[in-house]
């Protein structure tokens, strides 16, 4: 059965009507046998007694009466259930009226009508269902009290809401074939219908918008039906029909597992539970309990992980659903009345209200106490998840909040899918999420060829076309005494001419670091990068701007500031085309005293390089500052980037350092000399002072 807007707001489970087969076939034995334990033992001369069974009417009675008490434990208001007895006629037990929706009032009228008789008294009537299925249809059409308040006001907020009037009728008989099942379903119909018809006329009834038919076709043990089984289908769009053919005794068991369906019910076994033996208090034995619920007690840990939740989910046996084991664990001393961390709470009845341990286990939570509780994991290790209390003489399951709670400190971003991840940018991630905050606008003010929505894609794409998510996959974003603000600005939609000028400077501030050699990781950053050299650093510091400023042309002002880049980092870099590099003290020393002429062809070279290695606030280019002619200029004239000389100015710019005497016949102007004038003077002294110093 889907659950839409439609069945929340209107539920089938509202109106519960039963039908149960009083004719005289319902009178014979189901052919099961009750076993009975007698405490002495057995005498020799003991005569068996006979074997004593149930009648179909018995079961049928008891499943139905059970069925009852499960609804109106958990349900104490708005859903209610109607019965009726069809023999010669259809006795109508109760009403929908909430004084007669309790176990009590139900058996009395059953006392009332009694079993059915053996055979038929009167020959001239006819003993069939139908006459308890068409008074079914009449109570269906007839108002309750919820159903007529909404009539008396059809608005719920500002919404006009058609009341919707949603029933079921389960019918508990027996049919000889499909044939036989087959025509009582198609009269149900045709009764249905016409029932329609006379509520469309009427002020006071209701028509039945739809309605669901459960045939349950039973017999005794020693029998084979030969009606098959079928799941609900739609005979109309008003009537949805399923049949279950099942033996007597198991008519309880068929209607347990609808009564999930019906009412969104889950089943929970509570398992180890400790308890002393009847027999020998002294010693205990462990036992188990099925409690029935809503099913919303199971969401949080059916959705949480598969192996987990898969574990605790079994088969109960003899049935067709699915419980939930959970592990009792020992109480530590709180009552129901404290305070826990719960996320749903929700009414509680146990499956087998008779049995000793039920009856344990509900005393025991009526007198105050509380019990916890266990789910195992897969992996190891077991959680916590659900409380049993009891409130006002009224025992509740709560679901315990696994998850952290809100009351404690946010979990680490480094615990969530991505692993054991410390170095997330959680607090650019702030960041971001602040410059792209969604506000509301009014549709007054929207226009239809802008849509903010639109617009706020278009940016918030334009802002992740290149992001980082951890610190140690990005280098840029690491030096923000650098690099900023030039990522925040390169994202812009538009940006202007003074945000360029300050995305060029950052380029050439980077040039002069590298031109340095300093290290791209200050002392105070706690930043470590082994093995890695300075070159590579600012290598992968180039290629991720490079990247970072590609993704992101998206007018001409960008693009210039891209090809700024391109610029710089080509001169710089490129060592196939560079043969040497020229320190940066050095080359600003040789171009400040270097003054070349617009007509030399190396003029725009070295003003190419002052404008890449000077900051934007330096000093007019090298075209506009005067030759220098201090003595200074010439000797420092030999820079790489001066202007072209001969080899006669060079040879005369050089000073003459004085090493030994001038020749004497160059210094004397044209007059003549006379070669070695001390040689018979020194020749013998010479040699012998050179024999003494050696």
């Amino acid at each position: 059965m889907s659950f839409s807007v439609t069945n929340k707001l209107f539920p089938s489970n509202h109106k519960t009507v039963f039908v149960l087969d009083h004719t005289p076939y319902f009178g014979i034995s189901c052919e099961s046998p009750i076993e009975l334990e007698f405490l002495k033992a057995r005498a020799p001369g003991f005569i068996p007694m006979t074997p004593i069974c149930k009648s179909l009417w018995t079961s049928s009675v008891e499943s139905a009466i059970e069925y009852c008490r499960i609804v109106w434990d958990l349900f104490p208001q708005g859903k209610l259930v109607r019965f009726i007895a069809s023999d010669t006629v259809a006795h109508i037990l109760n009403t929908w009226s909430p004084s007669q929706q309790n176990l009590s009032h139900i058996m009395n009228a059953m006392s009332l009508i009694g079993v059915p008789p053996p055979h038929a008294i009167n020959r001239n009537l006819e003993y069939t269902v139908l006459h308890g299925l068409r008074a079914a249809i009449e109570a269906l059409s007839d108002c309750t009290e919820i159903q007529g308040k909404k009539m008396k006001s059809q608005s719920f907020g500002d919404v006009q809401t058609k009341l919707v009037n949603r029933c079921r009728v389960i019918c508990i008989t027996s049919a000889r074939d499909n044939d036989s099942m087959k025509r009582l379903e198609e009269i149900f119909l045709s009764v249905l219908q016409q029932q329609n018809k006379v509520a469309t006329g009427s002020d006071r009834l209701l028509t039945i918008d739809h309605c669901h038919l459960v045939i349950i076709n039973t017999f005794p043990v020693n029998i084979e039906s030969q009606v098959n089984n079928h799941s609900p289908k739609n005979l109309s769009p008003i009537l949805t029909t399923e049949v279950h053919s099942i033996k007597a005794p198991l008519i309880s068991n068929k209607l347990s597992t609808l009564i999930l369906e019906h009412y969104n019910l889950g089943s929970t076994t509570v398992t180890g539970i400790p308890m002393k033996e009847e027999q020998n208090a002294s010693s205990s034995a462990n036992y188990d309990v099925e409690i029935y619920h809503s099913s919303d007690a199971h969401t949080a840990i059916l959705k949480g992980n598969a192996l987990d939740s898969s574990a605790i989910r079994t088969v109960k046996d003899g049935l067709e659903y699915e419980t939930v084991t959970l592990k009792w664990c020992t109480p530590r001393g709180c009552t129901g009345s404290e305070l826990q961390n719960c996320t749903a709470m929700h009414r509680i009845t146990p499956v087998d209200v008779n049995s000793r341990p039920s009856l344990c286990l509900i005393n025991f939570l009526l007198n105050g106490r509380s019990v916890m509780l266990e789910m195992p994991r897969k992996a190891g290790g077991k959680i916590t998840s659900h409380l049993l209390a009891s409130h006002g003489g009224e025992i509740f399951i709560h679901t315990l909040c696994t998850a952290r709670s809100v009351l404690e400190d946010p979990p680490s971003i480094s615990e969530g899918c991505g692993g054991r991840v410390t170095d997330y940018r959680i607090t650019d991630f702030g960041v971001l999420i602040k410059q792209n905050t969604l506000v509301p606008i009014k549709t007054a003010f929207v226009e239809e060829g802008n849509r903010p929505m639109q617009k706020m894609k278009t940016r918030l794409n334009r802002h992740t076309k290149y992001w980082p998510l951890t610190i140690s996959s990005t280098l840029i974003f690491n030096l923000k005494g650098y690099i900023d603000p030039l990522p925040s600005i390169i994202t812009k939609e538009k940006i202007t001419e003074d945000e360029v000028f300050q995305c060029r400077r950052i380029i050439y501030n980077l040039i002069a670091l590298e031109s340095k050699n300093e290290s791209l990781y200050p002392l105070n950053t706690g930043q470590r990068v082994k093995g890695q050299k300075r070159e590579d650093q600012y290598k992968a510091m180039w290629n991720e701007l490079e990247t970072l400023l590609k993704k992101n042309l998206h007018t001409a002002d960008h693009r210039n500031i891209y090809n700024c880049l391109l610029e710089c980092h080509k001169f710089n870099f490129d060592e196939e085309k560079l043969s040497e590099k020229v320190e940066l003290d050095e080359a600003l020393r040789e171009l400040d005293h270097i003054g070349p002429s617009k007509s030399e062809p190396d003029a725009p070279r070295a003003s190419v390089i002052r404008a890449t290695t000077d900051s934007p606030m330096s000093p007019p280019p090298l075209t506009s500052i005067n030759p220098p002619t201090t003595k200074s200029s010439t000797s420092r004239s030999t820079g790489i980037y001066s202007a072209p000389r001969t080899l006669l100015d060079m040879f005369t710019s050089q000073e003459k350092v004085k090493s030994r005497p001038e020749f004497t016949g160059r210094s004397t102007g044209g007059s003549v000399a006379k070669l070695y004038a001390n040689h018979k003077y020194a020749d013998s002294g010479s040699r012998g002072e050179s024999m003494e110093v050696e």
